[in-house]
C-alpha cells in the first residue's frame, strides 16, 4: 500500500482501477529540406488544421465548463496567429529545416522566454506555447490525440494535463483525477468541479507504470491518494464512498424545496451561467433565476464584434428558457486576461488593474450601446436585469444611466416594447464597497463579485499558485467589506447578492445570512448543496 498527499479541489471519494495517462512518445529528428516552399506550405496547412481543432475545443468547453474557461482555446488560437512565433518557424524552414523540428525549436525558445518572466500570468503562457506547438507537431506527424483506452471508468493519474487534453477526455470514463502538478485553478481542477468528480492536484507522487490496473482510492475530503490499499482500509473507503453518494442522492430530495432556514429566514439561490445552453442546466438544477449571465461568450472565439441582432437572439433565448425567472446580465467584461484581438487593446503591465470592463464600455460607447439595445429589446420576453462590472465611482454609474436612458428613448421611438429592467452594479473593488452608501442611491441592487474583491483587497493575484495560501477568501477585511455593502444596500432599500465563488462556500452560508445577504448565485452544480446549508440553519 502506498499513500500520497495532494491538494483537494472537490470533496468526494472515488474507488476504482488506476490508469496512468502518458503522452504519446515520439521522436522529432532534424532533416534537411530542399523544397522549402512546399515545407512552408505543409506547416501553414497544419496551423490552419490546429486552429480548426481549437475552435471545436472552444465549442466543447463552452458546454462543459463555461466561457470563462473555454477562452483558453481562443487564446491558443490567437497564439497560432502571433507573427513572432510564426516567423521564427518559417525562418527555420527557409533555412532548410523540416517543419516538425522548426516548430520544436520555436516551442523551446518561446517557452523558455515566458518561463523566465517575473509575471506569473506570463510564466503560465509557457505551458500554452508547448500545448499549441505539440498540437501542430502531431498534425504534421499524423498522430491522433490521446484518449483513455480502458473500458470501465478509471482514476486518471497524470503528471499534468493540458487544457486540450482535459476537454477531450471521455467524461464517462473518469472516476477521479490525480495530478502531480497543477493548482486549484488548473484546467484539471476546473473540469473536476464542473463534473462533480473528486480530484487531487499538486500531489506528492511519482507515477509508475506498475500502477496501471491496480486499485486506487481518491479521498477528496482528506487530500489523500492511496494505491493498492489493504483490504480493511479499502472496505472502509468503499463504505465512506457509498455514504457520500447517498448524501448526494439526498440532495436531490431538496428539488422544489424553499431556500429557508429553520427560523424562517429566506434567501434566493440563483445560477451563474456563461452561455445560452447553461440556462437549461440552471433550470434542471432548480435555480431560482440567473444571478450572473456572463455576456463575454458572445465576444470570444470570433473575429469581429457580435451584431445587435446576434446579441438580442442570445439574450432572448435565455429569458424565454427561464420562463419568467429573473436573468441578470453582466455587461461585457473584456480585458485583463480576456483578450480579444479585434478590440485592439494595448498590452498592459498589470491588466487586472487596467483597461477593462466598464472602462472600455464608457470610452467606446458604440460597443456598449449595441449591447444595451440588444438587452432592452430582449427584455420584452422575460424578467431581465443588467449589472455593470468594475465600478469605482458614482460618476461612472450616472454616466451609465444617461446612456441607458438614451437607449430606451431611441428604442421606444422605433416602436419596440420594453420590459421593466432593474439596473445594478457589481461590487468587486474596495472602492465600490467603501462608497456603497452613495452608490446604493443610484441603482436597484448590488451583486458582490468576491473573486476580484478578494484579490484587490488583499493585493494578491489569485492566479498565482505561490500565493494560494495568502489569497484567503475568509479574510476579515473581505468579510467586513461584504457586510458593509449589504448594510448600505438595505439602508437605501435595495437588495444585495453575492455572485463570486464565495457564494457557494457553505462554511460561510450562515455568516452571509446573518449579514442579511438576499441572494446567492452559484454554479448550477452547487445549488442544492447551498440550499441544504440554508435549510440546516436552525436559529438566529
Amino acid at each position: 500500500m502506498e499513500k500520497y498527499i495532494g491538494k483537494s479541489v472537490l470533496k468526494g471519494i472515488a474507488v476504482g482501477r488506476i490508469y496512468w495517462y502518458q503522452k504519446q512518445d515520439y521522436q522529432i529528428t532534424k532533416t534537411q529540406i530542399s523544397d522549402t516552399d512546399a515545407e512552408s506550405s505543409r506547416f501553414k496547412k497544419a496551423v490552419e488544421t490546429a486552429k480548426e481543432q481549437l475552435s471545436k475545443l472552444y465549442d466543447e468547453a463552452l458546454v462543459n465548463v463555461g466561457e470563462d474557461h473555454a477562452m483558453i482555446f481562443d487564446i491558443h488560437r490567437m497564439m497560432l496567429e502571433d507573427d513572432d512565433y510564426l516567423e521564427a518557424i518559417d525562418s527555420s524552414i527557409q533555412d532548410g529545416i523540416n517543419a516538425e523540428y522548426a516548430v520544436e525549436m520555436a516551442q523551446n525558445q518561446f517557452a523558455e522566454l515566458f518561463a523566465s518572466m517575473d509575471d506569473e500570468y506570463m510564466k503560465a503562457r509557457a505551458v500554452d506555447i508547448k500545448d499549441i506547438s505539440q498540437r501542430v507537431i502531431r498534425i504534421l506527424m499524423g498522430i491522433a490525440e490521446d484518449g483513455i483506452p480502458a473500458d470501465d471508468p478509471v482514476i486518471l493519474v497524470a503528471d499534468d494535463l493540458t487544457p486540450s487534453e482535459t476537454i477531450k477526455m471521455d467524461k464517462n470514463k473518469i472516476l477521479a483525477f490525480v495530478t502531480l502538478r497543477g493548482s486549484s485553478n488548473s484546467h484539471t481542477a476546473i473540469l473536476a468541479r464542473s463534473m462533480n468528480l473528486p480530484a487531487l492536484v499538486n500531489t506528492s507522487m511519482k507515477p509508475v507504470e506498475d500502477w496501471n490496473g491496480k486499485v486506487g482510492v481518491v479521498d477528496g475530503f482528506n487530500g489523500e491518494f492511496i494505491v493498492d490499499p489493504e483490504q480493511e482500509l479499502l472496505d472502509e473507503m468503499i463504505h465512506r464512498k457509498n455514504q457520500w453518494v447517498a448524501d448526494l442522492e439526498a440532495l436531490e430530495q431538496l428539488r422544489g424545496k424553499e431556500n429557508v432556514t429553520g427560523d424562517g429566514r429566506r434567501v434566493e439561490i440563483y445560477a451563474n451561467i456563461g452561455n445560452v445552453s447553461d440556462a437549461e442546466a440552471a433550470l434542471a438544477a432548480d435555480a431560482g433565476g440567473i444571478g450572473l449571465f456572463r455576456s463575454e461568450f458572445l465576444y470570444l472565439g470570433r473575429d469581429s464584434f457580435p451584431t445587435e441582432e446576434e446579441q438580442y437572439n442570445s439574450y432572448k433565448a435565455v429569458l424565454e428558457k427561464m420562463e419568467g425567472k429573473k436573468v441578470i446580465i453582466r455587461t461585457l467584461d473584456i480585458g485583463a486576461d480576456k483578450k480579444v484581438d479585434y478590440f485592439n487593446l494595448d498590452e498592459e503591465e498589470n491588466p487586472a488593474l487596467g483597461y477593462r470592463a466598464i472602462r472600455i464600455c464608457l470610452e467606446r460607447p458604440e460597443i456598449f450601446i449595441t449591447q444595451l439595445r440588444a438587452i432592452y429589446r430582449a427584455s420584452a420576453y422575460g424578467k431581465a436585469a443588467i449589472m455593470f462590472p468594475m465600478i469605482v465611482s458614482v460618476a461612472e454609474v450616472r454616466r451609465i444611466k444617461e446612456i441607458v436612458e438614451q437607449v430606451k428613448t431611441d428604442l421606444q421611438a422605433m416602436g419596440y416594447a420594453l420590459g421593466e429592467v432593474e439596473l445594478g452594479i457589481m461590487v468587486e473593488t474596495p472602492a465600490a464597497a467603501l462608497i456603497s452608501e452613495d452608490l446604493a442611491k443610484e441603482v436597484d441592487f448590488f451583486s458582490i463579485g468576491t473573486n476580484d474583491l478578494t484579490q484587490y483587497t488583499l493585493a494578491v493575484d489569485r492566479q498565482n499558485q505561490k500565493l494560494e495560501s495568502t489569497c484567503d477568501t475568509h479574510h476579515p477585511a473581505v468579510l467586513k467589506l461584504i457586510e458593509m455593502t449589504v448594510d448600505n444596500a438595505h439602508k437605501a432599500g435595495i437588495w444585495a447578492g453575492i455572485c463570486g465563488e464565495l457564494a457557494a462556500d457553505t462554511d460561510l452560508t450562515e455568516t452571509f445570512l446573518d449579514m442579511g445577504v438576499d441572494e446567492l448565485s452559484v454554479s448550477a452544480s452547487a445549488i442544492l448543496k447551498v440550499r441544504k446549508a440554508v435549510r440546516d440553519i436552525s436559529s438566529n
